[in-house]
């Protein structure tokens, strides 16, 4: 393996990590004290916020009145695609009741979530895709109460993220963001429903205000700065992969892009075309600095190899413009979402191909998938022992029990043996029912 680029040092992003931590737990510490009225003051702080923070039916109607019904359509026809995926994740989990042995009925139900809570970002763009994503999947999942939030821009949220929050179902629309917003949602500020999950992606302080969360609520994935990676043959387009880089690249000055290639030619060839292509851009200051402090190149010996290397950066994303797609699928295990193919870009499934955009980063894709259907269900387990049955699986109980050590335990199962097999002599310590008549 060798680095044709590499990225600078990470000390600077440590040193920054503690300052947020720091912000994010006075400021959580203030809400749960303080409750809604610390919310209100930090709105006027944070956006100059000194409305109503619920959505009203009429203000929601008048955004949805000013988006260009072209837009309205392109929102629509993103929204179908997300919500068929999800429908389609959805009916691939199933309750089911089995016989595991005489007697003894074992099942699971599959429900729900009651309440989730759906971040959408709203800083340098608009984030209605995003809306899209959190909301549309939690009501494919059939979560009955939503709540969808956005940071104000001036009088309102943007409106095409207002319909996009409206078209995916959301019952509540909040005008608030950043980490007050994640605190009233999983404490139910204003709303009087605490959220059962928090998703959605957002900046550092959102991110780690759900980290600090967590626990006390549920949380879509654990998130950094967005990263994307692409694999490279020789067969490779240099000036495809560097648009793709570059347009990963503008989701923030922090956002690693990264290029796996076997090819010196390719790697070599991108690094000349990455600054040219950057320059372009109306945002160049930003994909520059991305590129720049982010950016790697890696030069591999082989397939095999380029395996190797994506499956330890966990990328968030991951492209494969590639011989032989069918295998690089079959081989490669760790990323959050893979784009198979030339004709495949991440801003497609970014706005509108259907699967979900809010995915694990910082390598947590070793251990965990992105946001589907699956994070706002609850897989419960059930299980139920006729007195036939306790002939063998107490007298098991009982047994491993007290190998455990655990005498409650072995006695509780003792008890049922007493109690449906009276007539039965048993050779273990048992509650003598006298003594308690």
């Amino acid at each position: 393996m060798e680095f044709l680029k590499q990225a600078v040092s990470e000390a600077a992003t440590v040193h920054e990590d503690e300052k947020v931590q720091a912000t994010v737990k006075a400021m959580l510490h203030r809400i749960k004290n303080e409750g809604e009225a610390a919310v209100r003051e930090f709105a006027q702080q944070f956006d100059s916020w000194q409305g109503e923070f619920i959505l009203p039916d009429e203000k929601r109607e008048a955004l949805i009145a000013e988006v260009p019904q072209s837009v309205k359509d392109d929102i629509d026809f993103a929204h179908r695609q997300i919500r068929r995926f999800a429908e389609a994740q959805r009916d691939s989990l199933v309750s089911f009741e089995i016989e595991t042995e005489p007697g003894v009925r074992l099942g699971q139900r599959v429900i729900p979530v009651q309440c989730a809570g759906c971040y959408v970002p709203g800083g340098r763009y608009a984030h209605a895709a995003s809306a899209l994503m959190s909301v549309a999947t939690a009501k494919a999942a059939g979560v009955p109460f939503v709540v969808a939030c956005s940071p104000p821009r001036g009088t309102s949220i943007n409106p095409a993220v207002a319909y996009a929050m409206h078209v995916a179902g959301a019952d509540v629309i909040l005008e608030i963001g950043g980490v007050h917003a994640i605190a009233t949602m999983a404490s139910g500020l204003f709303t009087g429903k605490p959220a059962d999950i928090l998703v959605g992606p957002g900046n550092a302080y959102v991110a780690e205000a759900k980290r600090m969360l967590f626990g006390a609520v549920g949380i879509d994935v654990f998130a950094g700065p967005t990263e994307s990676a692409i694999i490279a043959d020789e067969t490779a387009d240099p000036m495809t992969i560097a648009v793709d880089l570059v347009s990963q690249a503008e989701h923030g000055t922090n956002s690693p892009v990264w290029l796996f290639t076997d090819s010196r030619r390719i790697g070599e060839k991108v690094l000349a075309l990455m600054p040219q292509v950057i320059s372009d851009m109306p945002n160049a200051d930003v994909c520059e600095a991305a590129w720049r402090d982010h950016g790697v190149v890696v030069l591999g010996e082989n397939r095999e190899e380029l395996v190797d290397i994506s499956d330890g950066y966990a990328c968030e994303h991951l492209q494969i413009i590639a011989r032989d797609l069918e295998w690089w699928k079959n081989n490669l295990k760790n990323y959050g979402s893979l784009f198979l193919g030339e004709g495949s870009t991440v801003s497609q499934g970014d706005k509108c191909s259907g699967t979900n955009h809010i995915l694990p980063t910082r390598k947590a894709a070793r251990y965990s998938g992105g946001l589907n259907v699956q994070k706002f269900m609850k897989v419960l387990t059930y299980q139920e022992l006729d007195e036939a049955a306790n002939l063998t699986f107490s007298t098991a109980g009982s047994r491993i029990s007290r190998t455990e050590g655990m005498e409650g335990h072995a006695r509780a199962c003792d008890w049922r043996l007493r109690k449906f097999y009276p007539d039965t002599e048993w050779d273990f310590p048992v509650y003598d029912q006298k003594r308690y008549d």
